[in-house]
């Protein structure tokens, strides 16, 4: 299995995967679910993420599933696929995907906790899809999509950057 560093993800794959998370959020009725890679970046995220601190929450999600990683090992495993924490108000749901990305589920007390791994098992399946799918591409990929980090530049010539600093 080909690891997700260098991965490239045009706005219509993250458009798939946003589908995905959307759709597992509103089925488990989750608060929130955040697709994260194994170094801690979040990939994409769905749901009432307003109040919370994704970024830290992707770089934990990151350490925790290391730390279960090698607790597995040391019990003769490779590793935990699914992990779940209850709390007095919130459940979390971590899932390693195709050991390749984390599916992290924010719950509350609302969200039964059979449905959400019930779903977890449907939507990581396409999910895993998807990322084999991107992870099967040539490693230069013709001029087809546009690269998400490219923000609308690539149209841009230098003429255009030359009026737009009055340099003629």
């Amino acid at each position: 299995m080909r690891p997700i560093t260098n991965l490239i993800i045009y706005e219509d794959d993250l458009s798939r995967i946003v589908a995905c998370l959307n759709m597992l959020n509103r089925k488990a009725r989750s608060r929130a679910v955040l697709l994260i890679d194994k170094s801690g970046q979040l990939i994409a995220c769905t749901g009432e993420t307003d109040g919370l601190d994704v970024t830290s929450l992707g770089s934990l999600a990151a350490g925790h599933t290391a730390a279960a990683g090698a607790l597995a090992q040391l019990l003769g495993d490779e590793e935990f696929v699914f992990v779940f924490h209850e709390g007095e108000r919130n459940h979390l749901h971590f899932s390693i995907i195709g050991g390749r990305v984390i599916l992290m589920i924010v719950a509350d007390q609302g969200s039964p906790v059979g449905l959400v791994r019930l779903y977890i098992k449907k939507f990581s399946r396409d999910i895993d899809e998807i990322f084999q799918e991107l992870t099967g591409r040539p490693e230069s990929v013709s001029g087809e999509g546009r690269f998400l980090s490219e923000s609308g530049f690539g149209d841009l010539t230098d003429d255009d950057f030359e009026q737009l600093f009055n340099r003629r």
